[in-house]
């Protein structure tokens, strides 16, 4: 009997496709065998590639013919059921909806086997509808000093002066220039050997990793999503575990701050599970912090606070020159922010200033800044500090105008939340009074539900 993977719960859409896979049937031939069982000439392939992809769930009556066809147990099937139906995402945009029951389908069909068909595909697959704007043809490598570089060499140096942008920057500026960057990889990767594609493969993981993390950073849940599905694809391709972690991590982050605490613990229980094996020490902590966070915002003290004794035995600050050069910003006062931020979720502020003080007065990095400010903020607010968490959420606020972060001006609202309670004290109407007149400043998410191309 198949069993729950280690990541989490065993999902219906995952398990419907394994046991397809391993009769030798097609979606269309399935549906096919339900029709003739069950005597409805109307359920289609399109149907069962619904379930597989979990946007929706099949009701009782087609469990039960599913368990006849499958030859699976049908208490098994509606066990994987009722954990999809507990993971339906919160109220949002469908297109959202969608790309979250997608990339879980996908993530478990990962951790089950990272080597499944529909991982490793052919080079035009990899590049075809998850790619945004995968109708374009790809621009030529950027050479920025005007040195001899390969294709590969280009790409990568281009990534990485991008990454070190997002330092500085906010994903209302940088997601268009992060799906540029993902068009020309992947774009890149058909016309590519074996030899180039073996090396296209870990830069299309990366490429997509960063612009799911700027259109996340941009208010743009549906496109972020997307962006990370197509990672977790390139990455198994290119039989990475780790960078197909870090993706799997990164989307748990997306789901965490989207109000999704169910799915992002499912996504970072598998990140983990899935990538802790061939982690360097800096990315086992990471992994496990995504754990804690995720955990801690759905009421899971014990699950948060056994990650966290994880992540601090993992390592206590990332090693040197053994980590890989996408983790880079990953440093032990990061960990140590993180922390903070988890204890914050789980109403235990005691430390809070001193875990979460110098990442949210960092001058420099200004989305980072308003990020950590806002936990620091809404820790002062559980010590019963107004006034100290108007003055941390003030600076945090323009802070988040500086970055062009919608992400870290959409955080805040839980800090103005909270305030309401004291709204007659004097700091609070002064809060109040600098919210109003920055209202305008503020950076905002598309209302589009993708991220346009400024340039354009």
């Amino acid at each position: 009997m198949t069993s729950p993977p280690p990541g989490g719960p065993l999902l219906l859409g995952p398990l419907l496709t394994q046991l397809r896979l391993a009769r030798g049937w097609s979606q269309r031939r399935t549906a096919a065998e339900l029709c003739a069982v069950a005597g409805v000439p109307t359920l289609s392939r399109h149907e069962v590639s619904r379930w597989e992809r979990q946007v929706r769930v099949p009701g009782d009556f087609w469990l039960r013919w599913l368990a006849v066809v499958l030859a699976a147990p049908l208490e098994l099937l509606t066990d994987a059921a009722t954990s999809a139906r507990r993971l339906a995402p919160p109220t949002g945009p469908t297109g959202v909806a969608r790309s979250r029951a997608a990339l879980l389908a996908l993530a478990q069909r990962w951790r089950a086997d990272p080597r499944a068909e529909l991982l490793v595909a052919a080079p035009g697959r990899l590049a075809g509808p998850d790619v945004p704007g995968g109708g374009f043809e790809p621009a030529p490598p950027i050479l920025s000093d005007g040195a001899a570089r390969s294709p590969e060499e280009a790409y990568a140096a281009d990534l990485a002066g991008l990454r070190r942008l997002d330092d500085l920057s906010g994903g209302a500026d940088l997601a268009p220039l992060g799906t540029d960057r993902l068009r020309r990889v992947a774009r890149a990767l058909p016309r590519s050997g074996p030899a180039g594609r073996r090396r296209l493969l870990p830069l299309l993981a990366e490429a997509a990793q960063l612009a799911g993390w700027l259109a996340a950073d941009a208010g743009d849940p549906s496109a972020g999503l997307d962006a990370y599905r197509l990672g977790l694809r390139a990455a198994a391709a290119a039989g990475d575990p780790a960078l197909a972690g870090h993706v799997l991590g990164s989307a748990s982050h997306l789901l965490a701050d989207a109000g999704d605490p169910e799915g992002a613990l499912l996504l970072a229980r598998t990140a983990h599970a899935g990538g802790r094996r061939w982690a360097s020490p800096g990315l086992r902590a990471l992994l496990l912090h995504r754990v804690a966070f995720a955990a801690a915002l759905a009421g899971r003290p014990e699950a948060a606070g056994q990650a966290l004794r994880a992540a601090d035995l993992a390592t206590t600050a990332p090693a040197a020159g053994h980590e890989p050069s996408w983790l880079y910003w990953l440093d032990a006062p990061e960990l140590t922010a993180m922390t903070g931020r988890t204890l914050v979720a789980l109403g235990r502020p005691r430390r809070v200033e001193a875990l979460l003080a110098g990442a949210a007065r960092e001058r420099g990095r200004p989305r980072r800044a308003a990020v950590y400010g806002g936990w620091l903020a809404r820790g002062y607010l559980q010590l019963g500090e107004v006034e100290l968490a108007c003055e941390v959420a003030g600076a945090a606020l323009v802070d988040a105008i500086r970055a062009g972060s919608p992400r870290a001006s959409a955080q805040l609202t839980e800090v103005r939340r909270g305030l309401a309670a004291h709204r007659r004290a004097p700091a609070v109407r002064r809060h109040m009074t600098l919210v109003t007149t920055t209202r305008p400043y503020l950076p905002r998410p598309p209302s589009s539900g993708r991220v346009r191309d400024r340039r354009r």
